[in-house]
This record gives C-alpha cells, structure tokens and sequence, in this order.
C-alpha cells in the first residue's frame, strides 16, 4: 500500500462522521402508574383509554401483556381485571352503539394473522371475548380502529410486521362478529404504531427506522403513503413506535409519536404535521419511561390530576419490577412545551 505523506495522514485523522444530536426535550412527571404485568422481559407493549363521560374518576385503562393476555386498569393504576389470551401486541377501542369495543392484533400465529374482539363491560371492568378472525398471511403486529363519520361503520388496521398494513371491516350487527379484508397497503420495512383520526379519516403510521406515513382510510381510496416526517436523529429517533392523537375543532390538534430510541414523545401539529415539539416523563416520585412502544392520549376531564386529558405510555424499565405503563396529564405536557 502506498504510505500517504503527513499532511494527508494529519487530516485524515481529524475527519470525524457528523452523528445527529437529539432535539432536547422537557420532562413531565408521571402522576400514577399501573401495577406491573404478569410476565418479566419484553411483554407490557400497549394501552387504550375509556373514558366515563358521567363518572370521569371511573374512566378505565386497557394494557396488553403479550406473553400473557390483556389488563383492565382504574385511574389509579390498581389492575381490575385480566383475560388470558395469547401474544395480543396492540390494542384500541370505539364505542359501538350502546357498547364499547376493543380490538387487539393477534400474534399467536405467526403464519396468519388475526385480530381479536372483545366487549368492555364498563361497570365490572372487563373485557369479554367476542373471538379470534384471521386477516391474512403474516405476523400480525400493530392494530388500530376507525369509525367512519358519514355512516358509523367500524374498520380496523392492522400492520404486519413485514410493513403491510390490511384493513378489515368490522360488522357487529349479527349474533357473531364478521371481519373481512377489504383492502393492503405496504410500507417498504418494519412498522407498528398506527392511530386514525375519525374527523378527517388520515391514517398515520409510523415505519420504525423511516418515519411516518399517511394513508386516506376509507377503503375506496388509493392505496398511496404521503411521507410526513422522517426519523432524522433530532426531533424524531428510531424507532418510531407508538402513535396517538390529541384532536382540536374540525382539523387541528397534535399527533404524538413515541421516539423510542432517546425515550422521548415527538408531538406534530395537525392538520400539516408540523413539528411543535417534544418531551420526556420523568422527575417525579414515580420513576420514568423509557424504550417505550406504546402510547395512547385522550382529551377530557378525568378528574383532578387529568383536567385536560391523560396520555399513558407503555415503559420499557419498570426495575427491580417488570414492565408497567406510565399516567401523565394532559395539561402538563402542554404546561412544559407552552402549548395552547
């Protein structure tokens, strides 16, 4: 090999590769915490909210374990109720009727991928299996839900893990649900988190080591992705995971997305997905989150420590216990990043 002269050698060794800086973020002190899950390592992975427009301080909290089967928690992180089940990764809810339902994507088979139905029965808080449907070939990974404005018609989604994303509609008109494909959708690698805004039917999901995407969601539409933010190091760290949504008037409001890789939550300002900002939870006599996968935020009066609305975020750490999730307010997230 030729020897290269001094000079040559002096700058080479001063080169340096340019590493992206995170942007620094704010921390916001959990005010509760759920009792831990049942099963140790990798297994507490994502929440829904149900909240009692009557008797807010009765509002429930749904977490899967998905080694075990999934939790019903009160608002104060006492666990109510659990139901066995095996491998439920992602969970959402929508009130149907005079019923609440919540939808969870299935791993269970790896080779098919299913979405599981149950009944939240509110009073007793817990939930009542409806049964297992298959979706199509692959893992099933993340799930959200959709309630169509014009008609009230339920979908869901669910990303599989390879990146395709199939909706089903949900018919719960009958003594027994159907769920039927009626649409794909692909993103080119792994993706997780997903959230509809019923207002304006937009699909966001987050591609893990990418960015976030979004999709038209009514099932006539195309199955085109609109690019929306990418994973950049700064505001937005791989992966991304968790999405959720925080809705104002007939467009606006905030997107939140947990930026696992730095413990951090991104918030977007809607409807053009701008960045508007981003914090930790931590710093208060409840230990923070970190490596968080799931996340789930709503708006509404839940009693005094949530006036504003409670935004619960799955933590990775729970040590020396396993895994639990984390209740923040509302009102405090916007109180740290000078929101209005």
């Amino acid at each position: 090999m030729r020897a290269l002269p001094f000079a040559a050698l002096l700058l080479a060794g001063c080169a340096t590769t340019s590493t992206p800086v995170a942007v620094e973020a704010p921390t916001v002190a959990a005010t509760a915490e759920t009792a831990p899950v049942d099963t140790a390592a990798d297994a507490a992975d994502d929440p829904a909210i149900w909240r009692n427009a009557s008797d807010p301080a009765k509002s429930l909290v749904i977490g899967t374990d998905k080694k075990a089967g999934i939790h019903v928690y009160s608002l104060t992180g006492k666990r109510l109720s659990f139901t066995p089940a095996a491998r439920l990764n992602n969970v959402d809810l929508r009130d149907v009727g005079t019923r609440v339902i919540a939808a969870a994507s299935d791993r269970a088979d790896i080779a098919t991928a299913h979405v599981s139905l149950f009944t939240l029965d509110t009073a007793a808080a817990k939930l009542i299996p409806l049964g297992r449907f298959p979706v199509g070939p692959g893992e099933a990974y993340g799930m959200c839900l959709w309630t169509r404005a014009r008609d009230h018609a339920l979908f869901g989604f669910i990303v599989l893990k390879d990146g395709r994303i199939d909706q089903v509609a949900i018919d719960l008109s009958g003594a027994t649900p159907k769920v039927a494909t009626v649409r794909s959708m692909k993103l080119g690698t792994q993706s997780e988190g997903c959230v509809v805004d019923d207002r304006t039917g937009q699909l966001y999901v987050a591609e893990e080591d990418v960015g976030l995407w979004r999709f038209d969601a009514d099932p006539t539409a195309p199955v085109t992705a609109t690019a929306i933010s990418k994973v950049d190091g700064k505001t937005l760290v791989a992966d991304a995971e968790g999405l959720a949504l925080a809705p104002s008037g007939r467009n606006g409001g905030y997107l939140v997305v947990s930026s696992q890789g730095d413990n951090a939550y991104t918030l977007y300002r809607l409807p053009g997905v701008t960045y508007a900002g981003r914090f930790r939870i931590g710093g208060g006599a409840i230990d923070g989150t970190s490596d968080t996968d799931g996340i789930e935020l709503m708006l509404g009066n839940f009693g005094p420590a949530y006036p504003q609305g409670l935004f619960v975020a799955q933590d990775g750490d729970n040590a020396p216990a396993t895994q639990n999730f984390k209740y923040v307010s509302w009102a405090g997230v916007k109180r740290a990043l000078k929101l209005h």
